[in-house]
């Protein structure tokens, strides 16, 4: 089967953006792939940014990319890995080499690094580790030790930390001789003779004042710690509340192991929402970047899931196969009923999960948050019944399937309410990401309750 890159359908049509990866330079990068021209790739490469170059690699197909780097092996930027896929980046790094691989990762920040490391088989891991000098590698291999998506994962170990009684001057001279600071930092950690942070002082406020000045007088002690077990969920939310630029982590007996910047912090919260989006409807990130067959494997599953519910739903609408015989009408009103339910369900669902990810529910309010939602249901089903039964009667002239459908949407449209509310708190209290309950299992519930509804009302106030 020809895999065509993620771009090969549309980049013509794509409005070119200055800040975006042009869609003429991806065409032309195909073509010039199709002509196996590698001189002409690396010209057409070489302006692009890091991370422009990184999501020109991500979506080329498997055959693209490995005919992509091939060309540009010998001046392969090193800086693209952690912008990639992981099932991309492995790709890459198996074609780069082993060797070529580690030297990489071993230049990155520790955090990049612990990024790029974390998703790879644990085979591939020890083979590249060997590989990097026995400093560095201990390094990697705390790293590693600490909790997936925590904070020790998150940090990076280079930043800048002076004691508390020095002065203005000496943090100066001491920056401007220091011949290895960290590329990016925004502040200077102030610690005490344990090593345990006593204040930060940002740079902005280091060069304000005089040399003279004392660190003590001029550092914000209001700190904002992380310890190296702390959940990146909460580190970004911390980051968000406060508007943090920069917050120290902390290790055991409170000493100051690493910093964690706000574009971590950013990259975090970007992942999380486009975590949560996808798990909705059981995709993953990597869906772009797999082969076929491999995207068919992981949306399999939740494809059948889907067909599992589906058939449960139609199990009730079989229940009701003699009303719908003698009222074909019903048949014709039924998916005004489940396509209400499973709108409304979604819309108290997303708010929800919205609320939690914002922590703006806590225990005290979990039941106060689903009745809201259940009330929101009923007054928007009383409007929404009023409104279509009215159109029924007037359309069908029968009063009584008139009445039942309102009856049933009102029913329906309180059960979206409750379950759209109380299904993410539930999967909270179980420790199952709320996210996914905004998809199928939502869906279940509105159309069984919808179907029930409808056609049992149907049965009792109207054939008999």
């Amino acid at each position: 089967m020809d895999e065509r890159s993620a771009f090969s359908d549309d980049a013509t049509g794509m409005e070119s953006d200055i800040h975006a990866l042009s869609p003429e330079r991806v065409r032309d990068v195909l073509e010039a792939l199709d002509r196996q021209d590698g001189g002409e790739v690396r010209n057409l490469i070489a302006p692009l940014h890091t991370e422009d170059l990184a999501e020109l690699i991500n979506g080329l197909s498997p055959d693209e990319r490995e005919r992509l780097i091939e060309a540009i092996k010998f001046n392969f930027d090193d800086e693209v890995l952690p912008f990639l896929d992981p099932e991309t980046a492995d790709a890459v790094m198996e074609q780069l080499g082993t060797r070529r691989s580690a030297q990489a990762i071993a230049e990155m920040e520790l955090d990049d690094a612990l990024h790029i490391l974390e998703d790879l088989d644990t085979e591939d891991q020890q083979e590249i580790l060997k590989t990097i000098d026995p400093a560095t590698r201990k390094e990697l291999e705390a790293g590693l030790s600490y909790p997936e998506e925590s904070a020790g994962r998150l940090m990076r170990r280079s930043m800048v930390f002076v004691p508390e009684f020095w002065t203005v001057g000496d943090a100066i001279d001491y920056l401007r001789r220091h011949p290895k600071l960290p590329e990016d930092f925004y502040v200077l950690y102030v610690i005490n003779p344990q090593f345990r942070p006593v204040g930060i002082l940002p740079l902005s406020t280091l060069m304000r004042h005089p040399r003279s000045a004392r660190i003590t007088d001029l550092m914000q002690k209001d700190l904002h710690c992380f310890t190296t077990t702390t959940d990146q969920e909460e580190v970004a939310y911390v980051f968000r509340k406060y508007g943090l630029v920069e917050a120290p982590v902390l290790g055991e007996e409170g000493r100051l192991v690493g910093t964690i910047t706000v574009d971590d912090a950013v990259e975090v919260m970007r992942e999380e929402l486009e975590e949560d989006f996808l798990r909705s409807s059981g995709l993953t990130g990597q869906d772009l970047s797999r082969t076929v067959l491999a995207s068919v494997k992981t949306r399999f599953p939740w494809l059948f899931v889907n067909v599992l519910t589906a058939m449960m739903a139609a199990a009730v609408i079989d229940l009701f196969d003699e009303t719908i015989e003698h009222l074909v009408v019903l048949a014709v009103l039924m998916p005004i009923i489940a396509s209400m339910g499973g709108n409304a369900g979604i819309q108290a669902s997303t708010v929800t999960v919205r609320a939690i990810a914002m922590r703006r529910v806590d225990v005290r309010g979990a039941w106060r948050s689903v009745w809201k939602e259940v009330l929101i249901g009923g007054l928007n089903g009383l409007g929404i019944a009023a409104i279509t039964g009215t159109g029924i009667y007037m359309i069908y002239g029968n009063p009584q399937i008139a009445m039942v459908f309102a009856l049933a949407m009102i029913l329906v449209m309180v059960m979206a309410g409750l379950a759209g509310a109380g299904l993410p708190m539930l999967m909270r209290r179980l420790g199952i990401d709320p996210a996914i309950t905004s998809g199928v299992f939502l869906t279940m519930l509105t159309d069984i309750v919808g179907f029930l509804s409808f056609l049992g009302l149907a049965t009792l106030l109207v054939v008999r």
